[in-house]
């Protein structure tokens, strides 16, 4: 198993990495620009990223507060040499305790159809379709944070 790192971005070099390593993942293989790779609440938000032992960004996530008691993740990736080695959800499960300890009571997602399955498998329900920006076919998915 890769040995790797969880962090947030703390410096311009991580914060410039970590953006294009989502834009890379997530915007650029379905032909979007640049443009869209960071939206307006970036410094609002929690963000992680994972480094590998070369220093490479590997894998992010990010989570905001769309209202007092409900967060939303966003820009999950992960580098599909790294995937299903435990890296996502250990970023997921990081995300969460970061929200609740910001005290949400729950946490939405919009997934992509292939992911779906790997929320589910984290205690997620789909709520509903949701049309996303790319084009492509998405579900809103909720986990209750307090139980």
């Amino acid at each position: 198993m890769p040995n790797y790192l969880l962090k947030s971005p703390e410096n311009k070099d991580e914060w410039e990495r970590y953006l294009l390593f989502r834009w890379e993942m997530l915007r650029k293989p379905l032909g979007m620009s640049m443009d869209s790779l960071a939206d307006s609440i970036e410094e609002e938000s929690f963000h992680l990223m994972g480094i590998d032992e070369e220093g490479n960004v590997i894998a992010s996530g990010r989570v905001h507060f769309n209202t007092l008691d409900e967060a939303q993740i966003r820009y999950m990736a992960v580098d599909d040499n790294f995937k299903r080695q435990g890296i996502g959800s250990e970023i997921v499960t990081e995300l969460e305790r970061y929200a609740l300890s910001k005290k949400a009571v729950t946490i939405i997602l919009n997934a992509r159809e292939n992911a779906i399955s790997f929320y589910l498998s984290l205690g997620y329900s789909e709520v509903c379709p949701y049309q996303s920006d790319t084009g492509i076919p998405h579900k809103t998915m909720k986990k209750d944070l307090i139980v």
